[in-house]
């Protein structure tokens, strides 16, 4: 549906144009004539790396239903792998570019003929329901997703609401087709029990338990179809459930590890047999109320336009001006932005918690899925400024989980009522106190400060204890000891920031002491952080270049992690030296080392040894301002812009990991990044769009403009704050809070002058 506000997005997009520049007035005027959500290609993802998942989801949506193609490779964790030609069916939860595979629960699978209940193998060595498909019958837009099933001549659709959804299914004239669900399946890990119950001729119930990379995992279905089965029943273990008074007593339910149900009907040409399904992690009653008070009726693309809707609104936070391919990867990033963390919780506000027992969420909505690791450097603080409101319900999420975990322990890497465990330091933390320095309302600002203190404190915690006793956690005691001192030294820097602001003095001096850990394992024989024993000895074995470095680093190299200390940058070039500082990161994006992880060449996303496929190197491009050279991190945001970034399928460069990956685009299309999360500071890049608005959640907007911007003119001449010459290589968040203006001026050399001097650089602790 074309609406009114097209002509605002002419406006806010484009600004004033010339009444004699008809062709480009035209142009825009085709741009600005399209919704948002025609922008969004959910097909993006990347090849062999988690991909995302292209199936129907409302924003933040509980249930996502998605095609799978695998279950088994964990190059498709979401389930999709862009460069399979087949495809197992249709399945109703995923997440969004992990690198471990999860979720994929209950699939649909649709067929013509005598029905197969194992799903066969890719390589086609076995047959089974796996059926082919084409990319050029493929449609994935926010909300909906259509494929054709040429071996079944079946169009299959999915619409998706929050906790329900809708499968439409349009047969050809047959007196043999078919809709099974296999309870079997999921996405690589085992399913230790279910059961399905048929509960008349068109109603199906069911659940199973997931031991997976979530423990212990939960999940109910619902299924309302809309026409009658012409017959109907269950396989278990590959036999047939019958009426057996030696064996069974209903032929319309059972349980066991392995389970299908199926209906078979007969159609007449191009039928259409839709299917209502709501999920729920508490019952499967819990999931029919889901599912009848979210999609009461059978009108599909009612559905659709209703997510469409939800969706548009959404996108709307921050508008730009550029061209269609930068507008179709930015609103495509801002939709991957907006997949995760998801709703967990029933239309009656009941959901399962970390103890598993049924919980009320009391004045907060409840959310699932943290991949804190990732998410804490750029996504959090996204929402921070766009999503205030629901950034506070996510923080109140992690506050339930404090609550109900025996450890005393804020989630480290949380799904849907699990603790994964997955990844490394405490990274609830700077979520909270970025959102408390940030004046985000709606959670407990003492209750926070308490967890995020406990959790610091915990004395089981990997070492933790030891690392606040000695300065430094050492290898011969904890695994990846390096890079858990560098993220526990920053995650402290956060608290002792909040601690400050709410006039904890003792707290902040202890807090800040152990920020300063990262010293500790500098080691200014060779350069870089180094592992070190808790005698104090180095490891006696050290490369920089060595992945991992047996063991001391997480997913990284000691070339990466070195520059890890984001709070203190400062800090950091004193005890390397300026010169040095300069020297290695220069190297550090035009050396190519050919790094090996478990026997596989070509990790993806790197410049050099610069690894922007994965969050550790995420603010370093950005340290150039630091020593007075901000042209070479504008050069760099542009390069990994061109180069890590696109509108085509496998366009990203890394597992998008919960959204960080696109975070990290969208700050930086605007022209500046949260290098230091709970900081009151952004550092400058170079904006990539000529325009952009961020309509802020407390209602102010923040226009940026870049005047000259072009794909040449890349460098910052000058910038303008709120009216004022600014030549500070950061923006203060006090400048822009209540929204304001940047404008930067570009050009195609860069300016020697511009942010250079001393004073310029943004803030350190060792300032």
């Amino acid at each position: 549906m074309k609406r009114t506000f097209s002509f605002l997005i002419c406006i806010l997009f484009f600004g004033c144009i010339s009444k004699n520049d008809n062709s480009k007035n035209d142009a825009y005027l085709k741009l600005a004539d399209k919704e948002l959500c025609d922008y969004v290609r959910p097909l993006i993802g990347t090849h062999g790396e988690g991909n995302t998942f292209p199936g129907a989801v409302a924003p933040f949506g509980m249930l996502q239903i998605s095609p799978d193609t695998d279950t088994e490779d964990w190059g498709s964790a979401a389930g999709y792998e862009y460069s399979d030609s087949s495809m197992l069916g249709f399945s109703l939860t995923h997440f969004n570019g992990t690198g471990i595979p999860d979720l994929g629960d209950f699939l649909f699978v649709p067929s013509v003929g005598k029905i197969k209940f194992q799903p066969g193998k890719k390589d086609g060595s076995t047959a089974g329901y796996r059926t082919r498909f084409s990319h050029n019958d493929e449609t994935a837009s926010p909300g909906y997703y259509s494929v054709i099933l040429p071996e079944h001549n079946i169009k299959v659709e999915l619409a998706s609401a929050e906790r329900a959804g809708m499968l439409q299914f349009t047969f050809p004239q047959t007196d043999s087709a078919n809709i099974m669900i296999d309870l079997h399946h999921v996405l690589h890990w085992k399913i230790i029990w279910s059961s399905v119950r048929i509960v008349n001729d068109s109603v199906v119930t069911g659940y199973h338990q997931v031991k997976g990379w979530a423990k212990e995992r939960l999940v109910y279905f619902a299924a309302i179809f809309s026409k009658k089965f012409d017959d109907c029943g269950i396989i278990k273990n590959g036999e047939p459930v019958i009426y057996n008074t030696r064996r069974f007593r209903s032929r319309f339910e059972s349980c066991d590890t392995n389970l299908q149900v199926f209906a078979r009907y007969k159609t007449i040409m191009n039928e259409a047999i839709r299917v209502k399904v709501g999920i729920s992690a508490i019952s499967a009653d819990n999931a029919m109320k889901n599912l009848k008070a979210e999609i009461p009726g059978w009108g599909f693309h009612k559905v659709v336009q209703q997510t469409r809707d939800k969706w548009n609104k959404e996108l709307q936070c921050i508008e730009i001006d550029a061209s269609e391919a930068d507008m179709e990867t930015f609103y495509t990033a801002l939709y991957h932005a907006f997949l995760t963390p998801a709703l967990y919780e029933d239309i009656d506000g009941n959901y399962m918690g970390l103890d598993k027992t049924v919980h009320e969420s009391q004045g907060f909505t409840n959310y699932a899925i943290f991949s804190l690791w990732d998410t804490y450097r750029a996504v959090h603080p996204l929402f921070n400024l766009i999503q205030a409101e629901r950034n506070a319900d996510m923080i109140n999420s992690m506050l339930a989980h404090y609550d109900q975990s025996t450890d005393h322990l804020l989630p480290v890497w949380s799904l849907n009522s699990n603790e994964t465990w997955c990844m490394i330091g405490y990274h609830a933390v700077p979520v909270i106190a970025d959102a408390y320095l940030k004046g985000v309302k709606g959670f407990d600002v003492l209750r926070a400060y308490n967890a995020i203190k406990t959790t610091a404190m915990n004395p089981d915690y990997d070492n933790v204890m030891m690392y606040a006793e000695i300065g430094y956690v050492p290898f011969d005691k904890e695994n990846e000891a390096v890079s858990k001192t560098l993220e526990y030294a920053f995650d402290d820097y956060c608290i002792a920031e909040m601690a400050k602001a709410l006039g904890k003095d003792d707290d902040y001096k202890y807090f800040i002491k152990r920020a300063m850990a990262y010293k500790n394992i500098f080691d200014t024989s060779v350069g870089y952080m180094r592992g070190k024993d808790s005698k104090g000895n180095w490891r006696e074995k050290f490369t920089p270049d060595f992945f991992e470095q047996w063991g001391d680093f997480t997913e990284g190299t000691s070339r990466q992690y070195t520059w890890y200390v984001p709070h203190d940058i400062k800090g950091l070039i004193n005890i390397m030296g300026k010169d040095k500082f300069n020297t290695k990161l220069d190297s550090l994006f035009i050396t190519n080392i050919n790094i090996k992880r478990d026997g596989v060449d070509d990790i993806q996303g790197r410049i050099g040894e610069y690894w922007h496929g994965n969050e550790p190197s995420h603010h370093i491009a950005f340290l150039y301002n630091y020593i007075g050279k901000p042209w070479k991190t504008q050069e760099l945001v542009h390069k990994i812009i061109n180069t890590q970034y696109g509108n085509k399928p496998n366009s990203l460069c890394g597992n998008d990991d919960c959204g960080q990956m696109s975070a990290w685009y969208i700050f930086n299309i605007m022209g500046f990044y949260p290098v230091c999360p709970a900081s009151d500071y952004y550092v400058i890049g170079s904006p990539c769009v000529a325009k952009a608005v961020m309509h802020l959640s407390n209602g102010k907007d923040l226009t940026i403009k870049a005047d000259n911007y072009s794909n040449m003119n890349i460098y910052i001449q000058s910038v303008f704050l709120n009216g004022k010459k600014w030549n500070n290589t950061y923006i203060p968040f006090e400048e822009i809070k209540n929204g304001g203006e940047i404008q930067f001026i570009m050009g195609s050399k860069p300016n020697m002058k511009w942010g250079t001097m001393s004073e310029n650089a943004p803030p350190s602790f060792s300032n």
